[in-house]
């Protein structure tokens, strides 16, 4: 069987989720500073919080996602590590919330247009 061009294979189009995790430190004013401003960009880009210092961002296929993470690298402050993760909408649909001692549901994937 022969392989099928990246464009026809129906997993080249599947959309995945971005995840930007950091530890910025915030002990100086500059620091903070730069913390917030991070913070903001990621914002701006479209990215949602999920947990203190956790975002994640839908995005609909992987370059889009790729353009995104080298966009929000370019942001990241001079002190400080930011890791970026991507996943499958599958693997996302997976997620298990816990809060307490009871179970919540996973998020609901935002109603999202792009044009390309």
């Amino acid at each position: 069987m022969k392989p099928r061009p990246p464009l026809l294979d129906p997993i080249a189009w599947r959309t995945v989720w971005v995840f930007a995790m950091f530890d910025l430190p915030v002990e100086t004013k500059a620091q903070r500073r730069a913390y917030a401003r991070f913070r903001k960009d990621l914002l701006e880009d479209g990215f949602s919080m999920m947990q203190f210092s956790v975002y994640f961002r839908h995005c609909a296929s992987r370059e889009s996602a790729a353009a995104h993470i080298r966009r929000m690298g370019l942001r990241v402050p001079a002190q400080g590590e930011v890791r970026f993760l991507t996943v499958t909408d599958a693997q996302f649909a997976r997620i298990q919330v816990f809060a307490g001692k009871r179970r919540k549901p996973p998020e609901t994937p935002p109603a999202q247009l792009e044009f390309f």
